[in-house]
């Protein structure tokens, strides 16, 4: 049976696992330099800046989806962007993806949220494939851009405000 839920400092250990399991299935598996502590300051702190939501099926830990909220200044209303779903190979084909989809939608629709978004690799074909069938759709108009520490570290060292 299925339990959705909202994590808690105490599952820092779980969540940490799902992710260097998201990863490994990502082909990332050296990837992740994130530790409990960093989940637990970051998520159950005094100021979290992500919600997660544990999946679990007869009580065992069988996924998670983390995100955050975000904000458009278009629709003057905030999102809910989905960094992170991943239910363990184990329990997939059970409707525990959809389900968490769903509780996220229901949460968005709650909030008053304006969007539901999220990131796929292009070569996850399930994964696409599932998104399209919940209504989801690849925005094509839009190239997503990153920088890493280093290169963030860089820039803002250039407007002189930070020690060196």
């Amino acid at each position: 049976m299925l339990t959705i839920r909202p994590a808690g400092p105490d599952d820092a250990e779980i969540i940490l696992a799902l992710i260097r399991e998201l990863a490994e299935y990502e082909r990332e598996p050296d990837a992740v330099r994130a530790t409990a502590e960093d989940i637990i300051r970051y998520g159950f702190g005094d100021r979290p800046t992500f919600h997660c939501l544990m999946c679990l099926w007869d009580g065992a830990p069988a996924g998670f989806a983390l995100y955050f909220y975000t904000y458009s200044t278009w629709e003057g209303k905030p999102g809910i962007f989905l960094e992170d779903i991943f239910i363990r190979p184990e329990y997939r084909r059970h409707g525990i993806g959809k389900a968490v989809m769903i509780r996220l939608a229901e949460i968005a629709v709650r909030e008053g949220c304006a969007r539901f978004e999220w990131n796929v690799l292009d070569w996850n074909t399930p994964a696409v494939r599932f998104y399209e069938s919940l209504g989801g759709y690849h925005l094509s108009e839009w190239l997503p851009y990153r920088m890493d520490p280093g290169d963030v570290k860089n820039l803002a060292e250039q407007g002189g405000s930070l020690e060196k």
